[in-house]
């Protein structure tokens, strides 16, 4: 006698929609996500509270008044230097745009040449990109200072971008998600006649994606938040970036009137870090769950 099939029930343990299994989940993700979101909040909290809240004891979370006078006093303050902010927004403009895409594309070919590629040496260059994570920037400032001195790019936006072009830990990823791409399609297309440039761009970019947000994201926090680069390979103030003087603004106040300036500088180089995050966190979220997977 044949037997027959059992009916199997669905589970429920990744439902496509909401289900009463899921609130367990729910209830040790959520009060994790608000933690994790308070320091948003008091960044955002600090920047609109008056001075008395500024230095009020105990410290409040949130602010009780909000006003815009932080940010007054900052736009005033900046009118008064003696080059315009605009200088400022401009080098940061220039750096950072030209980080973020030399970044990319060199973190890319270099993944796919060691990815997908065959040629003496092949190993030895990943264990170096692998050995350069090990290094934190304070431990390079020296040899990177007397290279772009003997280069002649002090002053200079090469000065900027050349020390922060190079991310070792971007290459790794990008090169973890390029070994997941089928080498059989990458044959079949050299077999229909396409070269490695064609193949690159036209096959392998397209399914890294995720991969080079997440590179992309990583660079323009390198370069956003870096100050390194203006204090010690430039001494010309109009060719120094707006993170160093949003810095030197604050710091160079009155130690009370200067709290409100600092926190309204500290928003406001850190909206863009968040914004870029919130619209690619998808893409960074894919990275990180496939990047050690082949």
């Amino acid at each position: 006698m044949e037997r027959q099939a059992v009916p199997m029930r669905r589970t429920r343990f990744n439902p496509d929609r909401f289900h009463l299994n899921q609130l367990p989940m729910y209830a040790v993700l959520v009060p994790l996500a608000l933690f994790m979101s308070l320091p948003i909040l008091f960044i955002i909290n600090h920047a609109f509270k008056p001075i008395e809240e500024l230095f009020a004891f105990p410290p409040r979370f949130l602010v009780s008044n909000p006003v815009w006078d932080n940010f007054t006093k900052l736009a005033r303050q900046a009118s008064q230097g003696g080059i315009s902010i605009s200088r400022y927004v401009f080098n940061s403009l220039v750096v950072t745009l030209s980080v973020v895409g030399l970044s990319v594309v060199i973190s890319s070919m270099a993944a796919f040449a060691l990815s997908k590629l065959r040629f003496r040496g092949k190993s030895t260059l990943m264990e170096i990109n692998n050995l350069a994570m090990m290094f934190v920037p304070v431990a390079v400032i020296i040899p990177r200072y007397l290279l772009i001195d003997k280069l002649g790019m002090i002053n200079t936006y090469f000065a900027h971008i050349l020390p922060l072009i190079a991310m070792p830990v971007g290459m790794f990823l990008v090169k973890q998600f390029t070994d997941q791409v089928p080498d059989s399609l990458i044959e079949a297309a050299i077999v229909d006649g396409a070269g490695y440039f064609r193949v690159f761009f036209k096959i392998v970019l397209p399914l890294v994606r995720p991969a080079i947000a997440t590179v992309a994201i990583l660079a323009f926090q390198s370069v956003w938040n870096n100050t390194e680069t203006s204090i010690m390979f430039t001494n010309k103030e109009n060719m120094r970036t707006l993170t160093f003087y949003m810095n030197t603004l604050a710091s160079n106040t009155n130690a009370v009137a200067g709290q409100g300036i600092a926190a309204a500088a500290s928003l406001i180089m850190f909206l863009p870090n968040l914004i870029l995050f919130i619209c690619m966190q998808s893409k960074v979220m894919n990275t990180m769950a496939y990047s050690g997977l082949k």
